[in-house]
Formats: C-alpha cells, sequence, structure tokens
C-alpha cells in the first residue's frame, strides 16, 4: 500500500503543468471560452493553428466576395484562425481604420466560427488626447485615461463600444461567441501611444487591469480571452516587465515580422527560436497560452521564407498557433470605399517565387487549418 501510494504521488507530480490549476483570467467566462482556453492548451502537441488577418474581407485585388478567403485560394482550405481589428470602433464609425464596415465583420466572425475557426481582434485606438490615430507618440495618453486621469470617462466611453461589439456576437443558438482580445500589442517597441517610450510599467499594468476589469466586471463580457502581446525582448526579465499578473492574462505572446534580404543573414530565425524559448517556458510556468501572435515577410520575395525561416525558426517549440497579416485592402485606411487596392500582401498568390514554399508547409502536417482545427472541437 505504501508502494502504491508513492507512485501515485510520483504519477501526479510529474505530469504536465499545462494539466493543473486551469482558469481563465475572467473567473465568471462562458462554458465555451472556458473551453477554448483549456483546449488551446491540451492540443498543443496536434500542431499549430495557422490564422490569417481579415482573411475573408478582402485580399489580392477583391472584396467582400461570398465564400472566398486568401488562405483558401493558396492551399485549397480556410484558415483555423480568423484576425480582425476594431480601431475607429471606439469613435463610433462604420468601418475600422482599414475600411471594413463592422457590420460586415461581424458576419465574416460569425461565418468563421461556424466552421470551428477561432476569433482574435486586435485594437488600435487612436490617442485620446491628441484625437491622431494609434502611431501618434505624443506622451501622457496613458496617465490620462487610467482612473484618476483627465480622459478616464471618455476611455470608458470607448471601451463601452468595445464591450458592445464583443456582446453582439453570437451564434445561430444565441450564444456568446469567444474571442481572444489582443489590445496595445507590441508594447516594446516605440511606436504606439501605449508604447515603452511613452509608458511606464506601472501605467501600462495599469491601463490593463482597468481593461479587463471594466469589460469583465462592469460590462459583464464574459466571451473574451486576453492576451499580452509585446514585440521585441531578449530576456525573461523583459518579457514580465509589464506584465499585469496570471489573474489578468491567458494568452503569452509576440509579434515578429522578417525584415531585411533573409538571403544573407539568418537573424530572424535564431532570433525567433530564441524570443520562443522564453516565451514557452514562461508560459508553461504560468498555465499560459502562448502563440506567435503577428508574423510574415512582406510580399515574400524569398522563396523558401516559410519552410526555410519560419518554421525553422519555430522548430520544435509548442505554440498554440501563428498569424500572418493581411493581404491587400484599401490603401489609406480612411474608412472610405473608393480608393485603390493595395498590393501589399503576406500568404503568396499564384506568380510569387514562394507560392510552392508556401504550399509546403501546408502539406507539412505542422500546421493545423480549418478541417484538423474543427475536428479537434476547441469549444467543446
Amino acid at each position: 500500500m505504501v508502494k502504491l501510494f508513492f507512485i501515485l504521488f510520483s504519477l501526479v507530480f510529474s505530469m504536465p503543468v499545462f494539466s493543473q490549476n486551469l482558469s481563465t483570467a475572467d473567473p465568471l467566462a462562458t462554458r465555451k471560452t472556458q473551453n477554448l482556453y483549456k483546449n488551446l492548451l491540451k492540443n498543443l502537441p496536434e500542431g499549430i493553428l495557422f490564422g490569417h488577418q481579415d482573411d475573408l474581407a478582402y485580399g489580392m485585388g477583391w472584396e467582400y466576395v461570398p465564400g472566398k478567403s486568401s488562405t483558401r485560394d493558396a492551399v485549397g482550405e480556410y484558415p483555423a484562425m480568423y484576425g480582425w481589428e476594431l480601431g475607429n470602433l471606439e469613435l463610433g464609425e462604420m468601418c475600422n481604420l482599414d475600411s471594413v464596415p463592422f457590420n460586415k465583420m461581424k458576419e465574416f466572425i460569425k461565418e468563421g466560427y461556424k466552421r470551428g475557426g477561432i476569433i482574435t481582434i486586435s485594437w488600435h485606438a487612436n490617442h485620446p488626447l491628441t484625437g491622431k490615430n494609434a502611431w501618434d507618440i505624443t506622451g501622457g495618453a496613458v496617465t490620462a485615461i487610467v482612473p484618476g486621469g483627465s480622459r478616464h470617462e471618455l476611455f470608458k466611453l470607448w471601451l463601452d463600444r468595445v464591450a458592445d461589439f464583443i456582446l453582439d456576437l453570437k451564434d445561430e443558438k444565441g450564444e456568446p461567441i469567444p474571442v481572444i482580445f489582443r489590445p496595445y500589442h507590441e508594447f516594446t517597441g516605440n511606436w504606439f501611444w501605449w508604447c515603452q517610450n511613452v509608458c511606464s510599467p506601472d501605467e501600462f499594468k495599469a491601463l490593463w487591469r482597468f481593461t479587463v476589469d471594466h469589460l469583465s466586471k462592469g460590462r459583464n463580457v464574459h466571451n473574451i480571452l486576453y492576451a499580452y502581446n509585446p514585440e521585441k525582448f531578449e530576456s525573461r526579465e523583459e518579457y514580465l516587465q509589464r506584465y499585469p499578473g496570471n489573474e489578468y492574462v491567458d494568452i503569452m505572446s509576440f509579434d515578429m515580422y522578417q525584415y531585411g534580404d533573409p538571403a544573407n543573414s539568418d537573424q530572424f530565425e535564431t532570433t525567433l527560436s530564441h524570443r520562443l524559448d522564453i516565451l514557452t517556458t514562461l508560459a508553461k510556468e504560468r498555465n499560459k497560452i502562448p502563440a506567435l501572435a503577428e508574423t510574415g515577410y512582406l510580399n515574400t520575395p524569398y522563396p523558401q521564407w516559410f519552410t526555410g525561416k519560419l518554421m525553422k525558426g519555430i522548430g520544435s517549440h509548442q505554440i498554440s498557433y501563428m498569424l500572418l497579416w493581411r493581404d491587400g485592402g484599401l490603401v489609406g485606411g480612411t474608412g472610405q470605399f473608393k480608393y485603390a487596392l493595395s498590393q501589399d500582401h503576406f500568404i503568396p498568390i499564384g506568380s510569387d517565387a514562394a507560392s510552392w514554399d508556401f504550399q509546403k508547409m501546408y502539406r507539412s502536417g505542422k500546421l493545423l487549418f480549418e478541417k484538423k482545427a474543427a475536428a479537434l472541437k476547441f469549444y467543446e
């Protein structure tokens, strides 16, 4: 009996950390939202969910064509994850900063969810002091919108508009659709009003905590998983410098794009691997979902970038998902409809040198697209 006790004791304490103490940042999260969180962790060994920004809305030379998808055009299958953007919603606009009408976005979200897909939403909120866009780095914005600040009431209104949008995302049965919300991303850069050059760690933590508390407790939005998302970092300490606490985070992620000529340098894949070492270790210690929230190489001029750079950098790291940025879209991002379509893209099209390599990555089985993701039933 004593021997059996020690065997059972050993088995329990040798189980993977992801199997213990699983709880969402919002303790009142809906059942499907909690299931999504648990299943994203549980299915890490199954592969990496492939995501694409604005995949159903537009692509190279097209917009708002029913059933069309840049991912499907490239590999014959829809993505497993769909990325969307709320910038300009806070202003009461009809379209986001990439000119996608919010009413269409809601329909696209419902469509992707019905296929078993995962929904992730970013928010490039406008500058609350100057009225300019998110890339205005005039200081003092975060101080002004946290409790006690001069624009706090305005910011509460902005968050209420975000809450109204997310609360309106419901499936055919009227149940809330779970979403991954990724606000204030790339905060270790120097290009947004919430970044480290114009916002202290304590200010950022206060902003994050108030956002989560207002949405979950103030507005009873319980279909959100919260994604903490820096850009560059080279150590555990850097990654955690602005971390608001385990009780405010569900997903630990970062963004990383290819710059420069990959033919002459291995810096991208080396740095990606190093940062994933840090990320996956920290996420496992905290029972959080590790992810590469944004990545890509604009127009992908290097033919072997997907398998020779991106997947090489990911290597054997277990991450839940990765998302490529948007293709095409209206130039200018003004909310108007008469602008020319951009030719910039992150998923290769037929004439691109990297098209074959993208398909090779798809055939490798390391990534999960619509069919495999739907079979895993992330919401059940």
